[in-house]
């Protein structure tokens, strides 16, 4: 077996955008699958139509690496461990954020909804456990045979594989590198910037800008050893180090919308921030998430200040 295997690439239709997800197939000793695609039975349909195009079946899959716990990567790992029975490899610390305690995700999530000053606290609890429920349902924690620290390598079917430690999208996100490959999930798209949901409202909100930089930094690292990134939607490319710039580029725009939208509000929470700077919050409600971390970060640099009044935090410029 070569070194660098064929890759097949697996499509899935998701309904939101940017429509597809992507997984891939390594043609390896032993087969491997990074991400498991959307769940529902037409993601299945397509899984199983895919594998046998490359020649081979759902229970061929021996090994199954998980970039993050999103249902759009995770959406067939029961599915395919039912079938498999694969060795299942994530990121550390995903199996305690998939076995997260509802009751305390949504006290958690209430408290930070009262701070960042979002008028419909309930409908914010209910989003966060169902998509907590969701999530466990796609990639149950109990499937997950082996969590991998942070740049430790480990063979799979053959191959060696180093897990790198990407977050801000979502806290627990891999990219998973074998050589000059790197299978990207959602932290490097070349046609867009993933979004910095990381963890939601839960505790540690306010680092998902920081956090995504972090991201930024650990790719930064490896670009010039990159020849291919696989990434979880959008084209195969090459030219990782200029996705990382742009992506850097935008969390500075986004930090600077923020501060230039609170000039005209004189005051504000975050929600307030963002209702002013996106047409339909409703619609895109990661964008909250996003001005939350970005005005910590304003804060942090020492660009704006905020008091805290019942619980609910108020922005302003500094003096």
């Amino acid at each position: 077996m070569t070194a660098d295997p064929p890759v097949h690439r697996i499509e899935f239709d998701i309904p939101w955008p940017p429509d597809t997800a992507y997984a891939y197939l390594l043609d390896a000793d032993e087969l491997i699958l990074v991400d498991a695609g959307a769940p529902g039975e037409t993601a299945t349909e397509t899984l199983r139509e895919e594998l046998a195009e490359a020649g081979y079946e759902l229970s061929d899959v021996d090994h199954l690496l998980i970039t993050h716990p999103h249902t759009d990567h995770g959406g067939q790992v029961a599915t395919i461990v039912e079938a498999a029975d694969p060795t299942v490899y994530t990121l550390s610390g995903v199996r305690e954020r998939l076995t997260r305690d509802s009751d305390d995700l949504a006290a958690a999530v209430r408290r930070n909804a009262v701070e960042v000053g979002i008028p419909d606290l309930e409908k914010e609890v209910d989003r966060a456990v169902d998509s907590l429920r969701r999530n466990r349902n796609c990639l149950p924690p109990e499937h997950i045979d082996t969590e991998l620290a942070p740049g430790e390598p480990i063979e799979v079917g053959g191959l060696t594989f180093e897990a790198i430690h990407v977050p801000g999208h979502q806290e627990n996100q891999a990219a998973f590198r074998h050589g000059d490959r790197l299978f990207a999930g959602d932290t490097a798209v070349e046609p867009f910037r993933p979004a910095a949901l990381h963890v939601g409202l839960d505790d540690g909100c306010r680092e998902a800008i920081d956090a995504f930089h972090r991201g930024l930094d650990a790719l930064e690292a490896v670009a010039p050893d990159i020849d291919c990134v696989y990434p979880g939607h959008g084209p195969v490319f090459e030219g990782l180090q200029a996705v990382v710039e742009r992506d850097r580029e935008s969390l500075e725009t986004l930090a600077t919308d923020c501060r230039r939208t609170l000039e005209v509000l004189g005051e504000a929470t975050a929600y307030e921030v963002t209702d002013a700077r996106i047409e339909n919050l409703e619609k895109r409600p990661y964008t909250l998430f996003e001005s939350v971390g970005a005005l910590a970060r304003l804060e942090r640099r020492g660009n704006i200040e905020s008091t805290t009044d019942d619980g609910v935090r108020r922005y302003r410029l500094e003096g």
